[in-house]
Order: structure tokens, then sequence, then C-alpha cells
């Protein structure tokens, strides 16, 4: 229903933006997209989707020959490069070489990517999956507590990035094993259609440097209880839960993730500095909640500050979602500067109906 413009739902959010205590302008609930678009009713499937695997990986090999099979990608989707694996981070002047031949060998339906590997994770200063979406940007990075370059991806209707923006969200096929890239990419169509009655779990933490997402919950209790159950939970950690479909929290290290259930297509993150410095961070790596059996997550791979930004907005993670989309549109939607962060999991998941 629209009314002078605006949808019912607009109109509450922009009140709720009122009654919310604020920092600044990206204290809203839910935001109205800002490109004026309208949804379109074309899915996202595997024919908009690239896999991009390292020839000179065998664990690339393998994992992007499992998911090419099980998710029926077109195989003229398979874009070969090869590069010696093993370092964290790429130098940008050996990823351009490595996009330029990635860009020529894509066919022009590809909307998207998916990376076939673990590291490396970093491109410069940037996240690798950021770096392959739009080109490795030194405006993405900062040195500092600064903004970055914003995505036009963001809180978008779009549901065909790369001809409507130019850029082609990436996300990463990411895990300590191949048996545990296997069972992520196995839990992601586990999750198709689903339409699970799971719980969204919103912990505020007392860390108050990484509680900064906090502020959103009260928004997305209101906006969203209706069609989801949603717990806001002051405490650290969550223990002992089945049905987990979203944990988002602000810790450096979260304890007893392995103790609950995630179902299938769950999405679970922390804000913390260096949560996407997958095999290496010195924090909690963002691949603990993928092997205690997420579908998707996100961590920043170089110091971000505590930015809201820089992180997925949970109210937009939950809304899409919920809305029938994917995984990576999803988490891509709700990252407004993305340059330092890394999305990990199955990009196709789509637990919810549209």
């Amino acid at each position: 229903m629209k009314y002078a413009g605006r949808s019912i739902r607009g109109i509450c959010l922009g009140l709720l933006t009122l009654l919310l205590p604020c920092s600044n302008t990206a204290c809203d609930s839910d935001p109205e997209p800002a490109d004026g678009s309208t949804v379109s009713a074309t899915a996202f499937g595997p024919e908009q989707l690239g896999v991009i695997v390292n020839d000179a990986d065998p664990a690339s090999l393998h994992i992007a020959e499992y998911y090419v099979k099980r998710r029926r990608i077109p195989a003229g989707n398979v874009v070969h490069t090869s590069f010696v694996p093993g370092d964290s981070v790429m130098r940008p002047e050996v990823f351009q070489v490595i996009r330029n031949e990635v860009d020529r060998q894509t066919p022009a339906a590809v909307q998207a990517y998916a990376l076939t590997w673990t590291v490396p994770y970093r491109v410069g200063c940037m996240s690798i999956t950021t770096a392959f979406a739009a080109g490795f940007d030194a405006d993405f990075c900062s040195l500092g507590c600064k903004s970055t370059r914003p995505s036009p991806y963001f809180n978008s209707r779009s549901r065909r990035p790369h001809t409507d923006f130019g850029w082609r969200p990436t996300m990463m096929l990411a895990g300590t094993r191949v048996s545990d890239v296997e069972a992520l990419i196995d839990r992601g169509i586990a999750a198709d259609g689903s339409n699970p009655r799971g719980t969204a779990y919103l912990l505020s933490t007392d860390d108050r440097q990484r509680n900064t997402r906090a502020r959103f919950y009260p928004g997305i209790r209101l906006l969203q209880s209706d069609r989801f159950s949603i717990e806001v939970i002051n405490a650290n950690s969550l223990h002992h839960r089945d049905d987990v479909m979203f944990y988002f929290t602000g810790l450096a290290r979260v304890a007893g993730i392995d103790t609950n259930h995630f179902l299938p297509g769950a999405i679970a993150d922390h804000l913390t500095s260096s949560g996407g410095r997958l095999p290496d961070s010195r924090q909690m790596s963002s691949l603990r909640w993928l092997e205690a059996g997420a579908t998707g997550s996100y961590g920043t791979v170089a110091e971000p500050c505590n930015f809201v930004e820089k992180f997925p907005r949970p109210n937009l993670v939950i809304d899409t979602y919920l809305n029938g989309e994917t995984l990576l549109e999803s988490y891509w939607k709700s990252v407004e500067w993305p340059g330092q962060g890394i999305f990990i999991g199955e990009p196709l998941a789509t637990p919810f109906p549209p």
C-alpha cells in the first residue's frame, strides 16, 4: 500500500527514527531504498552466479566442482584463474591481472560471484570479496577512523547489481577444511524454500565499543515481530538454543556458539575489528560461525573502527532475507561501506519464499 508516494512501512520507519536515540544519520531502522527502484519479479539464481576457481589450488578445484554440481551452475559460468595459493594477502598489482582475466571470461548474464578458496581473503587493504565485486580502489580502505567508499547496492531493490551498478557482489565459499565447505554448501541447499520457524537473537553486550548495532534492535522487534520471532537479549553469549536463524552481537570473541543449533540458511556475525582475517585472526574468526552451523557470516579484514556502516545492518539483513532474497543479496544490501568486509557463506541459500 502506498500513501503520498511512500509505503506505510516507510512512514512508520520515519517516525521510529525520531524516537530512537541516534548518533548519526545511519541510525534509521530500515530506510527506504535510495535508488527509488521497484523490486524485480525475476529471481536471482544459478544462472546469474559466476564461480571463480583457482586452478593451482586442489582444494579450490574440488570445492568448485562440488558446488557447480550441487547448485547446477551453468558450465559457462565457471571462471578459471591460477595463482600460487597460501598467502592471506594478495598484492593489488597481482590481483588486477587476475581480475582482468576473470572479466574477460565472465558471461554478461552473471550478476555476482562465488570464490572457492579461503585465502587470500584480502587484496592490499581491501577485502577480496569487495575487490572482485567492484575492483581494487584505495578509497574502499581507511587509515584511521574514516569513512570509505559507499556501495550503490546498499539497501537497493536491485536484483541485477551488475546491470544496474556495474558491481558483481561476491561471497566466499570458505572453510578450514574442504569437508567444512561441502557441509556449508549442503546447508545452503537444504535451506531453500524451508520457511523456517526459527528465532532472530539480537544480543546487546557489555562491550560498549562493539555493541554499536544494538540501537537498531528496538526497531527490528517493533517492525518484524509479526513476521518472525525476535528476541533481544542483554547478554554476552547465547547457549543451548535449538532454533537459531539469525544471531547478531558485538564482541571480540563469542563463547558457546557451538552449543546452539543453527537452522539451514542461518546468518550470524559479531562486530569486531578482525573477524574477517579468516585463518589468522587474533580475535574470533568469522569461520567459527560457519563451523558452528551458520550458512553465512561476515567480518572485517583491516581495522574498521566501530562504524556501523562497515558492518551488516541486522534490520536490513533480516527484512531482505524474509522478503525471499538470497543470502548473498540480503547480506550485501545491508553493508553501506563494504570495502574492508568479507562475505562468507553459501550465496544462493533462499529459506524464505518471496
